[in-house]
């Protein structure tokens, strides 16, 4: 269990924790020589069941709520501390509201100094801090006169400390995530960073993530509750030893988090449920400049009101946060704001949502995903969500937020990053297939859709990479099948008008046999064929889309096995080289075709990606042989064989495919 102590300057906080632990948790120079603690101190003190309590000393002075605020996050109890001879004070009031922002329920309150107070004092001061305590999650806080001179009621202290201690139970779930609120060298180990680890375990030899810095770090040693260990675990003070190059600890400030890779998400806005204190003078309005304290980070920041204009005093709302810097943070995080000028808390809340629109914040919508975010549990919070139009929720982000790699629900069906609820996903998926079955019928002559008017017909509003990961899920369930770039039903093969397929038999054998590395251009098929030439092009285009011909260069066609076989050729070609490097005048020569020719076929080779260019030379990707189907040379001819030398490979052939047919450059 960690403690911190809260309370106004010089009212024996440190003083207490020298009691309890025997340590002086004040050790920077400046504090013993003014007497008075300026940053974070800590303590330790082991207990009868092997357990360790941690103390987190805090600065009093309102010059240093500041470093108050760093240490307090993510703790397990708060000690109060109220002098007897001071009573109630401006601190003690700003750091009880903080306490309470930040959730604390736990803790107990040393009336101090009660030495100096007799029976009459010390009944006025607890009757003071219990109606101070009275509207705080605190209320029933016990209290307990002490005096660290005397040691009165310092064993009282330590027993409530004890039993709080046993009846403390952290979650180790989650990924792992530390709050820095301290960073220093020590000679022959290089690098240390102190905090509060709010989630997770960390071993010896982990690679970690400083965040928002993005950079990866190695745990070379570590203390957990000031014992060398080789594992550290949620609620625990731990000490880590990070190796990296040229890291030192100035380029790990406080408010930095060593994290697990996969928590590594920078925000510079995120949204929020917000309590203005009661005390504050004026409503709150839009717009208005802030601190905020989020862990062991400070950064100032905006306040947009997404529920009204302004925000009277003792009133919560929801708000969105935006930051002058990205700091890290989670869904749950708890953070305080002050005023401008620092000096003022003006109250508190839990962060939301990692993800917030810019605009459209204060849509109906967006109100409702943030009202069901305030459940406080991810498992409700996703479940609430997937009940929500639109119906699905992005399950990658919101485990992150949550920091719940494992988050699901009953009822659920998880594709790829999203979750959806079976009524949903069966009403998206019958969506693909009643527009593709339409489409089908009324193009039979096509392929199918490409994803991008698929899902213009299907939801134009959907997301990319929704309508990619439900795509993905339906091939991989049979629901659809994907040729290329055409998504189809299972089953559907398109087919040409008996009109295109009768200009097409008679087509088909032309763009074959001898002659098939140099084809006939459209119009030269259409004069052939005594065809339209306008109706020609818009039967081999009809054929080029599904597939049978490949559109090599305008009015250029070429059998879908021809490009295969020549694909296969190139290869050939380049394995006979003692360099392995392909050579257009080579593959020029077993085509029997003009250099322009095999020029154009290899640039086109080099767009698809079958070979890679470097000059005039090729170097072709085996992996990509089969972007055309087999080249298993199933046409008969001899042309396009190894042993094929015809002789006149630079003439050009008539009407043919070649050098005097290309379109102009």
């Amino acid at each position: 269990m960690i403690v911190c102590t809260a309370g106004h300057i010089d009212h024996g906080k440190t003083a207490l924790v020298r009691a309890l632990t025997g340590i002086d948790a004040d050790r920077l120079a400046e504090e013993k020589a003014r007497g008075i603690t300026i940053d974070l101190g800590f303590a330790y003190q082991d207990q009868a069941d092997g357990r360790v309590l941690g103390f987190v000393d805090v600065p009093g002075h309102e010059r240093f709520v500041h470093n108050m605020l760093a240490g307090v996050s993510g703790l397990d109890f708060a000690l109060l501390v109220v002098a007897c001879d001071d009573g109630v004070m401006p601190q003690t009031i700003e750091h009880l509201h903080i306490l309470d922002l930040l959730g604390l329920s736990r803790g107990l309150v040393a009336l101090t100094k009660a030495d100096l107070a007799d029976q009459a004092r010390l009944a006025e001061v607890e009757a003071q801090v219990r109606a101070l305590l009275a509207a705080t999650a605190l209320a029933d806080a016990p209290i307990v006169a002490v005096s660290a001179r005397t040691g009165q009621g310092v064993d009282t202290v330590a027993t409530h400390l004890a039993l709080a201690s046993a009846g403390t139970v952290r979650e180790q779930g989650g990924l792992f995530r530390l709050a820095v609120d301290r960073s220093f060298t020590l000679a022959g180990a290089g690098v240390v960073v102190t905090g509060t680890a709010f989630s997770g375990r960390v071993a010896v030899g982990d690679r970690l993530w400083l965040s928002p810095m993005g950079r990866e770090v190695r745990v070379r040693s570590l203390h957990a509750q000031n014992r060398k260990a080789d594992q550290g675990f949620a609620g625990q003070r731990l000490a880590l030893n990070l190796a990296a190059a040229q890291l030192g600890k100035d380029d790990i400030a406080r408010g930095e988090w060593v994290l697990d890779a996969g928590l590594h998400h920078p925000v510079d806005r995120f949204d929020a449920h917000f309590r203005l204190l009661n005390s504050e003078p004026r409503a709150l309005a839009h717009w208005t400049p802030v601190h905020l304290h989020l862990a062991a980070a400070h950064v100032p920041a905006r306040i947009a009101l997404l529920d009204g204009d302004s925000l009277a005093p003792g009133r919560d709302g929801l708000v969105q946060l935006v930051l002058d810097r990205p700091i890290g943070a989670l869904a749950g995080d708890r953070f305080i704001l002050r005023d401008q000028s620092a000096r003022r808390t003006i109250g508190g809340g839990r962060v939301l949502d990692l993800f917030p629109p810019a605009r459209g914040r204060r849509t109906p919508m967006r109100l409702d995903i943030l009202a069901a975010a305030q459940s406080c549990r991810p498992e409700q919070v996703l479940a609430q969500q997937l009940d929500r139009a639109p119906g699905w929720v992005d399950l990658d982000r919101l485990r992150l937020q949550w920091n719940a790699p494992e988050l699901a629900v009953p009822d659920m069906i998880a594709a790829g990053r999203f979750a959806f609820r079976p009524a949903t996903w069966q009403a998206l998926r019958a969506g693909l297939v009643e527009v593709l079955g339409a489409y089908h019928q009324d193009h039979a002559d096509q392929p199918g859709l490409q994803a991008p008017r698929l899902k213009s017909a299907v939801d134009p509003k959907m997301a990319a990479d929704l309508f990619g990961c439900v795509v993905a899920a339906a091939i991989a369930d049979g629901v659809l099948d994907q040729d290329g770039p055409w998504l189809r039903l299972p089953g559907h093969q398109a087919r040409l008008s008996p009109a295109d397929e009768r200009v097409w038999d008679e087509a088909r054998p032309l763009l074959g046999g001898d002659h098939r590395f140099r084809p006939p251009r459209v119009r030269d098929l259409a004069e052939d064929l005594d065809v339209p030439e306008a109706e020609m092009r818009g039967v081999m285009k009809r054929v080029a889309r599904m597939g049978r011909v490949v559109l090599v260069a305008q009015d250029h066609y070429f059998l879908r096995e021809t490009m295969a076989e020549m694909a296969a050729i190139a290869a050939d070609c380049a394995q006979q080289a003692k360099d392995g490097w392909l050579i257009a005048a080579r593959f020029r020569d077993r085509l029997d075709n003009g250099r322009k020719v095999a020029i154009l076929i290899l640039e086109y080779f080099d767009r698809v990606g079958l070979t890679i260019r470097k000059g005039d030379l090729r170097k072709v990707r085996a992996d990509r042989l089969t972007l055309f189907g087999p080249g298993d040379g199933r046409e008969s001819s001899p042309v396009g064989r190894t042993d094929f030398k015809s002789g006149n490979g630079r003439s050009p052939a008539v009407g043919g495919f070649d050098s005097h047919s290309l379109p102009p450059s």
